[in-house]
C-alpha cells in the first residue's frame, strides 16, 4: 500500500434509514479544490495531474467515461455524453486502457478522480451504435450492452403524463418517474437496475476512482439512491485507506421553491448548491441593488445549503450555456468572474470546483444561446489534443488569478473568517484568522487604505498578480504589484487599483 497523508474533510450526517453516507470527502493533506476538466481526453488529463498536483488541486471532475450516444444532428454536441448506450468504457474521451492509466497515474500524484455519473436514464428516441459499437433502441427501450428492457424503465404505471415526459415541474412524482427531456427514465427502484448501475461504479471504484458527481440526482427518489449506493465497494486500498467510502456530490438545482429540495440528499452526500453561482454573480454584476458589503454573512445567512452540505462553484457546464446569462458569470466575464472565485477561494463555504471550459462561438437570440450544444475543439467527433490558452481552450484553473486563489484556499482551509471590513458599498476585505487576508475593489477608483490583517508581522506579495506568496514576489505574468508589509500589530498599507484585478490577497 502507498503510504498517503489524507485529509478528510466533512461531517458524517443522519440519513435516510439503514443508509450510509457518502459526503466525506478525501484529499492530500493541503489540498482540497476539485477542477472539473470538461471534455478533456483521458490522456490529457493525465499529463494533466502534475501540474494540478504542484498547484494544490485535490481531484478533478472528469466528464462521463461511459458508452455514450454519438448525435450528429447536431453534429457531436457535448451532451451526447448524457446519453448512456451501455457501461463499457469506450468514450469520445479516449479507450478503457486510457481511463484506467489516467486514474492510476492521478492516484499515484495524490490528484482524485471524481466521475460525472449518468445511471438516472439511458438515451432519448431512435436507434443506432453507441461509441463501443453496442445497439441501442431507444424507441424500444432496449440496451442489450447492459443488459435493459422495457421492465427496467419507468412506464404508464410510475409516470402519471400521457406524454410521459415531466410536464409539471411542480409535482415530484413527475420529476421522479417521468422523462427528462425524452431521455428514459431507469426504474432505478428495482433490484436490477441497482445492480447494473451500481456494479458500474464499482468497476470504477475497483479501478482507484475516488468519488462520482451524481448527474440528475433530482430526478431520482432519494431512497433508490440510497439503496444503489449502499451497494458500492470501499475505496481501493492501494491508494486509500481501508474502509474508505466513495465521495458522492448529487446534482439538485433547488433555487428555493421546488418541489423537490436539496435538503432531502444531503442524508446521503453533499448537493450542489446552484444559488451559490447565481448570488455571487448577482453580487458582482451588482444586479438588482446588490454590494459586495452584503456578503459578510454569506452562505447560510442567504438561506443556501449549510456549508458541511454544499458543493459549491461559480459556474458550471449548464449554466454558462443554459442558465441566467445575466447572473452567471462565465469565462467570457472574465474580470467579474476572477472576482467571484477569488471570493469563493478566500470565503469558508462548500466544498469548492473550479471550471476548466472550451471555446464555442455564441448565438444569442432572445437572451438565449443557440449553440449552447456545440461540442469540444475537434473534427468527426474526435477531440482535440488539449493546449491550454490556444483560443479553443480556456483553462480557466491555470489562470494566475484562481491558481493561487487555490493555494490562499488550502492555506486557510478550517481557519475561520476574520477582520471583516466594507465601505458599505462594493469594497470589502476579511481575513482567514491570521493565515490569509484580501481585499476586493469592485468599485471604480483606486482604493488605499491601512487593514488590520490579522497576518503575522512580515513581507508579503500580492498573489492576485505575482507567483509566490512571500519575496521574492516573482512576476512571470507582468502585473506582479511587489511586496506588502504588515507590522507586529497586523496592520498594512495596501492599494487596490480598480480595473483589471481589482484585488489583493495575501498568505502566510
Amino acid at each position: 500500500m502507498k503510504s498517503l497523508v489524507i485529509l478528510l474533510v466533512g461531517l458524517t450526517l443522519a440519513g435516510p434509514t439503514n443508509s450510509q453516507y457518502f459526503g466525506t470527502y478525501y484529499c492530500q493533506s493541503g489540498r482540497d479544490v476539485v477542477v472539473h476538466l470538461f471534455e478533456w481526453k483521458w490522456a490529457d488529463i493525465q499529463s494533466e495531474c502534475s501540474w494540478l498536483a504542484e498547484h494544490g488541486y485535490c481531484a478533478v471532475q472528469v466528464s462521463p467515461p461511459m458508452e455514450h450516444r454519438i448525435v450528429t444532428d447536431p453534429p457531436y454536441p457535448w451532451w451526447q455524453r448524457y446519453q448512456p448506450v451501455s457501461y463499457s468504457m469506450n468514450s469520445r474521451s479516449g479507450s478503457e486502457q486510457q481511463f484506467r492509466d489516467m486514474v492510476e497515474a492521478c492516484n499515484d500524484l495524490g490528484v482524485y478522480i471524481y466521475i460525472d455519473d449518468v445511471i438516472n436514464h439511458m438515451t432519448g428516441g431512435g436507434a443506432g451504435v453507441g461509441s463501443d459499437g453496442s445497439s441501442f433502441d431507444g424507441d424500444a427501450r432496449d440496451y442489450p450492452g447492459v443488459p435493459f428492457g422495457p421492465f427496467d424503465f419507468n412506464g404508464p404505471e410510475q409516470c402519471p403524463t400521457a406524454s410521459g415526459e415531466i410536464e409539471d415541474y411542480g409535482d415530484p412524482i413527475q420529476v421522479r418517474n417521468c422523462m427528462l427531456v425524452g431521455l428514459r427514465d431507469l426504474r432505478g427502484g428495482t433490484a436490477y437496475v441497482q445492480d447494473q448501475t451500481a456494479g458500474y461504479m464499482n468497476k470504477l471504484i475497483d479501478w482507484g476512482v475516488a468519488g462520482f458527481r451524481l448527474d440528475a440526482a433530482k430526478h431520482m427518489w432519494p431512497a433508490d439512491v440510497s439503496d444503489t449506493f449502499a451497494k458500492l465497494h470501499d475505496l481501493n486500498a492501494q491508494w486509500f485507506p481501508s474502509g474508505t467510502k466513495a465521495y458522492v456530490y448529487q446534482e439538485v438545482i433547488d433555487w428555493g421553491s421546488e418541489a423537490v429540495s436539496g435538503s432531502e440528499y444531503t442524508g446521503i452526500g453533499r448537493v450542489t448548491e446552484f444559488r451559490h453561482g447565481k448570488n455571487i454573480g448577482d453580487v458582482v454584476r451588482k444586479n438588482f441593488g446588490q454590494r459586495m458589503s452584503y456578503l459578510s454573512n454569506y452562505g447560510e445567512g442567504w438561506g443556501q445549503l449549510n456549508g458541511l452540505d454544499a458543493f459549491v462553484f461559480i459556474d458550471n457546464h449548464d449554466t454558462q450555456r443554459t442558465g441566467d446569462l445575466n447572473s452567471i458569470l462565465t469565462f467570457r466575464q472574465s474580470n467579474m468572474y476572477k472576482i467571484a472565485n477569488a471570493f469563493q477561494l478566500a470565503w469558508q463555504y462548500g466544498h469548492v470546483r473550479i471550471m476548466s471550459s472550451y471555446y464555442w462561438q455564441q448565438d444569442i437570440q432572445d437572451g438565449r444561446d443557440h449553440n449552447e450544444w456545440i461540442g469540444p475543439p475537434g473534427s468527426g467527433g474526435s477531440t482535440s489534443d488539449v493546449v491550454c490558452f490556444d483560443g479553443d481552450w480556456i483553462c480557466e484553473h491555470r489562470w494566475r488569478q484562481i491558481s493561487n486563489m487555490v493555494r490562499f484556499h488550502n492555506v486557510a482551509l478550517g481557519y475561520p473568517v476574520s477582520n471583516w471590513w466594507d465601505n458599505g458599498g462594493d469594497r470589502i476585505a476579511f481575513g482567514r484568522s491570521g493565515r490569509g487576508f484580501i481585499v476586493i475593489n469592485n468599485e471604480n477608483g483606486e482604493l488605499s487604505q491601512s487593514f488590520s490583517t490579522g497576518l503575522p508581522e512580515g513581507q508579503y506579495c500580492d498573489v492576485i498578480t505575482c507567483d509566490n506568496n512571500r519575496p521574492p514576489c516573482g512576476d512571470s505574468g507582468g502585473a506582479c504589484r511587489g511586496e506588502f508589509s504588515v507590522d507586529g500589530s497586523g496592520q498594512a498599507l495596501i492599494t487596490v487599483p480598480a480595473g483589471e484585478d481589482p484585488m489583493v490577497a495575501l498568505h502566510v
